[in-house]
């Protein structure tokens, strides 16, 4: 059977609708965000409740030339605790965090509640940080590294294919992104290829970043998120 996008909505649709009859509780979306990709969810019906984030402290600039930030999903350990590939979230920022730190640097974490693509949270994540250097975790778990002078396509690494990353391997994304964050030589991370991946993981892929498109909240941007449920 030849998969294309037309097929892959339509199993998406499907998929949905059966966790709806199984008992989802859905909600109907009523403010109109101004994100595109959220704005495309406007007035349809959600997969998850819409949390509230009031309250909130929004993430401030960082000033610490040892920090990285890392930028999460806005579903990241709430609506999705876990990775596309099954590894749970607090064990992925623990690893990511404990990198950083062995590089002797200092690691923070916000919530990006204003985009749910990847390159554009990393990229949020590294202006935020002090260094200038932040990575980026979709709740599904792909991963960018980046520095915030860089175009947001021009990362510094990219580990798009989540269900093949470990935690080991996310231990390295947090010391390597310290490694950048210090101006030393930087050995990239080697990432597995598996051509099977979208096939096997398309439609759990395509639910995961709808819930997570469906949790923005553009006027929130960043919030703070260490320690934080």
């Amino acid at each position: 059977m030849e998969v294309n996008e037309q097929l892959i909505q339509a199993i998406t649709r499907a998929v949905v609708e059966q966790l709806h009859r199984n008992g989802a509780q859905p909600q109907t979306e009523t403010k109109s965000m101004t994100s595109s990709a959220a704005g495309s969810l406007a007035g349809k019906t959600r997969i998850r409740p819409k949390r509230s984030y009031e309250g909130a402290v929004r993430a401030k600039q960082g000033t610490d030339p040892k920090e990285v930030v890392i930028g999460v999903g806005a579903a990241f350990q709430t609506e999705i605790t876990k990775t596309l590939g099954g590894l749970p979230l607090d064990e992925v920022i623990r690893n990511v965090k404990a990198g950083i730190e062995e590089e002797g640097m200092v690691s923070r974490v916000v919530k990006v509640l204003d985009t749910s693509d990847v390159g554009f949270m990393a990229l949020e994540a590294a202006k935020l940080s002090g260094s200038g250097f932040g990575i980026g975790i979709q709740s599904k778990g792909t991963t960018v590294i980046h520095q915030k002078d860089l175009y947001p396509l021009s990362n510094l690494e990219l580990f798009p294919q989540a269900p093949l990353m470990t935690l080991e391997t996310y231990r390295r994304v947090g010391k390597n992104a310290a490694k950048y964050a210090k101006g030393e030589k930087v050995t990239p991370i080697e990432s597995t290829n598996d051509p099977m991946v979208r096939a096997k993981f398309q439609v759990k892929a395509a639910l995961m970043h709808i819930i997570e498109t469906e949790q923005l909240d553009p006027d929130k941007g960043m919030i703070e998120w260490e320690g934080v449920r």
